[in-house]
């Protein structure tokens, strides 16, 4: 596994652990059980691909982690209450897409025209 795949891989599972925390505390445990599934399953499944270092997951990766920094930016101007784990859902968010672009732009295959 390449040190890319890894950062990546681990930020995604820091982003499942920081949401599944959040909104076990927020809701009911059934509503928050559905929610965690919404949220976490598309994770889930790209995971061990991510772990591989497969392009095309990174690809996933990129457009999947929209949604939680559309919601963390939500939270943190509409709920003062939960500015902490909002707080924490946009940084993660923001550094797994960081960490998906890096390892898209580190694993480019080689074009042996250009120079």
């Amino acid at each position: 596994m390449s040190r890319s795949a890894r950062v990546l891989a681990i930020t995604t599972v820091l982003l499942l652990a920081e949401l599944a925390t959040w909104v076990f505390l927020r809701y009911r445990p059934g509503t928050a059980a559905l929610l965690f599934g919404v949220g976490a399953v598309p994770w889930l499944l790209l995971l061990p691909r991510l772990a591989r270092g497969d392009r095309r997951a990174a690809l996933w990766a990129v457009l999947l982690t929209s949604p939680y920094l559309a919601y963390g930016l939500m939270e943190i101007l509409a709920n003062p209450g939960a500015k902490a784990w909002a707080a924490g859902a946009v940084f993660l968010s923001f550094a797994l897409f960081v960490a998906a672009i890096g390892h898209l732009r580190l694993s480019r295959p080689k074009d042996s025209t250009q120079t």
